[in-house]
């Protein structure tokens, strides 16, 4: 059972962690949710990371402050730059040595992104991989919810407005008789073809968590972010992205995009697939993941795991650009 922990930040937020595997592994691995969304997204690819590496990687995840069984927070907190100092601390807190590999989902991956925005120097000395899952660099500027650009303007503008409103409900979180309405629009807003009954249930608990404050403040630094340049600058690292070609949040080309900036990624498009992939199509997803660490791993030196903020020995290491189909 993963060890379940309370990290307490300078402004007194309170952070659930969970941590599983030996604190001397080679590598540790950080999962990092999506909007509205929480730590259990990821119980498929925990699964499949104690099978294949065993004591090798140690495995971290983390509900995002607001969201979750993590506290709610000040309002003007609701920030992607915040959750990058958020991701910050949380390393030096319980992964402070060894080599990292940050894997993000949606505004998880747009974490990591901030986090190499705001703290460059920490980021270059701990991050060894990157695994991005449905996420973006470029806000909403792709989002058209698979409709027509002026019906997706109408729902933009719904949204913002309706965000704005939740943004100043502060840690009520939403009625469970509302989502258990909303599931069909859930179903079809974050999945694509197929998806099972646990997985809806699944989401629409996670939702269910998630402070009103955190679902509508969280809203305009998502859908104004800009990072491909930093992206740009972190083409050395050994990388994944994954997108789903039914992804009404964030479509192909979003994914497209970060790949574009990191030579080096390998992009994987996952037909009939939504936003959810880790749920969706977790054997991709999980080989994804697997071939970024098995790439960091190999290039682990022997021996104890370096010190805190070290380089990690993998920096200027390339690999071959590729595109696949799951």
């Amino acid at each position: 059972m993963p060890d379940q922990r309370e990290l307490r930040l300078p402004d007194e937020v309170r952070l659930h962690v969970e941590v599983s595997g030996p604190a001397d592994a080679e590598v540790t691995v950080i999962l990092l949710h999506g909007w509205t969304l929480d730590g259990r997204a990821w119980h498929k690819q925990l699964a499949d990371l104690r099978s294949r590496f065993g004591d090798r990687v140690r495995v971290v995840s983390y509900d995002a402050r607001g969201h979750g069984r993590s506290s709610c927070m000040a309002l003007r907190t609701a920030t992607l730059a915040q959750l990058g100092d958020d991701l910050a601390a949380v390393l030096d807190e319980v992964a402070s040595a060894g080599p990292v590999v940050l894997v993000g989902h949606s505004m998880g991956g747009m974490t990591v992104m901030e986090y190499a925005h705001r703290h460059p120097a920490h980021f270059a000395a701990r991050t060894a991989g990157l695994v991005f899952v449905s996420t973006t660099a470029e806000g909403h500027a792709h989002t058209a919810y698979g409709l027509s650009p002026r019906i997706a303007r109408l729902i933009r503008l719904a949204e913002t407005t309706g965000a704005g409103v939740l943004a100043r409900c502060g840690s009520w979180r939403p009625p469970r008789p509302l989502l258990r309405a909303l599931a069909p629009s859930i179903r079809w807003m974050l999945f694509g073809d197929h998806c099972s009954a646990s997985d809806i249930r699944l989401v629409t608990s996670a939702v269910a968590r998630a402070s009103l404050r955190s679902i509508g403040g969280f809203r305009a630094s998502i859908g104004g972010q800009h990072r491909l340049a930093t992206l740009a600058a972190l083409a050395h690292l050994p990388a994944a992205a994954l997108v789903g070609d039914r992804d009404r949040l964030t479509p192909p080309p979003c994914a497209e995009s970060i790949a574009a900036a990191l030579p080096a990624t390998e992009l994987t498009v996952c037909p009939g697939a939504g936003h959810m992939l880790m749920m969706e199509r977790p054997d991709e997803v999980n080989a994804a993941l697997a071939g970024v660490l098995h790439r960091v791993l190999a290039a682990v030196p022997a021996g104890p795991p370096p010190g805190p903020h070290r380089p990690t020995g993998t920096r200027g290491r390339r690999a071959p650009a590729g595109r696949t189909t799951g």
